[in-house]
């Protein structure tokens, strides 16, 4: 192998026996150190606080962990449809319901693959820190009935960045999490779903750094809508050093994912006060309602049946329930059938197809931030 003459602070281009050229990348943090000039100072700044309001609104939440559910959803459905997949958060609430229809069994088991990883990577953080061992774990709950698999190169990369994963001192949180997802990418250490859980990285990272005290921010949404940049970004590291431009970048997606998680939070808080008072106009059935209310929250879509068991009512019961629900526009049947009928929270679900990232450059920044 042939070492190549352009070497830069990310890393460097090596040829191989093949003729091809593999990136080996440098240890972090970059050497020279990360240029905290006046515009990344202020992104961070930004980022920062943006986080913080989020943080702050989720500690107001009534039932966290219900409205963390839904969000978790969301996100698996853009990370994955980055990646290529199809599925909507519809499939993925109707295979919930076990109402899903004949189309993308495929798309959905991976989505679904990403939620149960998710869950399965914030339980753990609770006994284990983020290491390579944890990721591991992950990437086997991505891959559960799916494709896959695992690379053995560039182990000395990993070696230093799970080190890197272990510093909690050099950096602010934030850079440490952009450093960490490129890194991360750049290594590519599985055969697949090396996007996905270079993005889980980021919310398990604020989750572990205790920057966030719920898994409530995401940012597929962002990188999606500006796939394109994302995608340069990373490689102007790899190729020119730039981490500075790559963080900028970073930075203005964990403000925008602040913004609009903030937002979602608020209107979901205002949703539910409106329909609890709503449920409590319902007399001797209120309390039962307001257990199958506080369901849909995680559950969007309901039977009767299920509806049933959330309330632990008898069948009919639960029947005047949902039928009382529906009168007065909290839910919707969906299926137009006299059996087997279903229920959509549409209210409640519109609020994340309605989400929207702002535009930070209008909002915040003067200029394009290119060097």
């Amino acid at each position: 192998m042939q070492k190549q003459k352009f070497k830069n602070r990310a890393g460097v281009y090596i040829k191989q026996a093949t003729g091809y050229f593999a990136f080996i990348p440098e240890n972090l943090p970059p050497t020279p150190s990360v240029l905290m000039d006046r515009e990344l100072t202020r992104l961070l700044s930004d980022a920062d606080r943006a986080l913080g309001r989020l943080d702050g609104v989720a500690t107001v939440l009534p039932n966290p962990d219900l409205f963390v559910a839904m969000y978790i959803k969301q996100e698996a459905v853009y990370s994955s449809q980055i990646e290529g997949t199809q599925s909507t958060l519809e499939d993925v609430l109707e295979h919930e319901a076990e109402a899903l229809k004949q189309g993308r069994p495929e798309d959905v088991a991976e989505v679904m693959n990403y939620i149960r990883a998710m869950n399965y990577g914030i339980d753990r953080l609770r006994k284990l820190p983020l290491s390579l061992r944890l990721i591991r774990e992950i990437h086997a709950e991505l891959l559960k009935n799916v494709r896959g698999g695992e690379r053995n190169e560039m182990l000395k990369a990993l070696d230093n960045f799970e080190k890197f994963l272990h510093d909690k001192e050099s950096l602010p949180v934030l850079i440490h999490c952009g450093l960490a997802h490129e890194q991360f990418e750049t290594i590519h250490p599985f055969l697949d779903e090396n996007g996905r859980i270079g993005r889980l990285l980021i919310t398990f990272l604020l989750c572990e750094r205790n920057i966030l005290h719920r898994p409530l921010l995401y940012l597929s949404l962002f990188l999606k809508m500006h796939r394109l940049e994302y995608y340069e970004r990373l490689m102007r590291v790899r190729n020119e050093g730039n981490w500075e431009q790559w963080l900028k970048f970073f930075l203005k997606g964990i403000y925008s994912a602040s913004q609009t998680a903030t937002e979602t939070a608020r209107a979901i808080l205002k949703l539910r006060d409106n329909h609890r008072d709503v449920v409590f106009q319902m007399g001797g059935m209120s309390a039962n309602a307001l257990k199958l209310l506080d369901h849909l929250f995680h559950k969007p879509i309901v039977s009767i049946k299920s509806a049933q068991t959330v309330m632990d009512v008898s069948y009919n019961t639960a029947s005047t329930i949902i039928q009382q629900m529906a009168e007065a526009g909290i839910i919707n049947e969906i299926t137009g059938k006299q059996r087997y009928r279903l229920f959509r929270y549409d209210k409640y679900i519109n609020l994340f197809h309605q989400q929207t990232m702002p535009d930070y450059s209008d909002e915040n920044q003067s200029g394009n931030g290119e060097e």
